[in-house]
């Protein structure tokens, strides 16, 4: 991550509150993905006055200004990471939800070729993976 949350906020003008200041450093300190109602868990813990309602405002809040990059990964819930992290992909383990991080740079080499076949320039891209952890033999 190249900037904090909160100096992101500031550099926009975003007013941060001391809930919305307690809701970006559980964001910052997240290393999985998680959505709103385990968010409002680590945040209530580090200041119960948080309501459920401020984390969702926040959440989207923090959205809508590129601040954070909402994932659906077909478990139907919204899971979160901030934006701003090097391009990496995912991998969601079925069985748990678990989602993996990783970054292949034979995947990233393909997809510029595919790109280039086609007549485009690719500019992004978005990969998920699903998978059930393979037997052990």
């Amino acid at each position: 991550m190249t900037d904090s949350i909160l100096s992101r906020c500031e550099a926009i003008g975003l007013r941060l509150t001391e809930q919305r200041r307690t809701i970006a450093s559980v964001l910052e300190t997240s290393d999985d993905h998680p959505d709103v109602e385990e968010l409002y868990k680590r945040a209530s813990t580090a200041d119960p006055r948080i309501s459920l309602a401020t984390v969702y405002r926040t959440v989207k809040l923090f959205e809508e200004a590129s601040i954070l990059e909402k994932h659906d990964f077909g478990d139907g819930r919204a899971r979160y990471e901030t934006a701003d992290r090097e391009h990496h992909d995912h991998l969601i383990d079925l069985q748990s939800g678990e989602v993996i991080e990783f970054i292949d740079a034979e995947i990233e080499s393909l997809q510029e070729r595919i790109a280039d076949k086609l007549g485009y320039e690719l500019k992004g891209h978005r990969l998920e993976l699903y998978g059930v952890p393979k037997k052990k033999d």
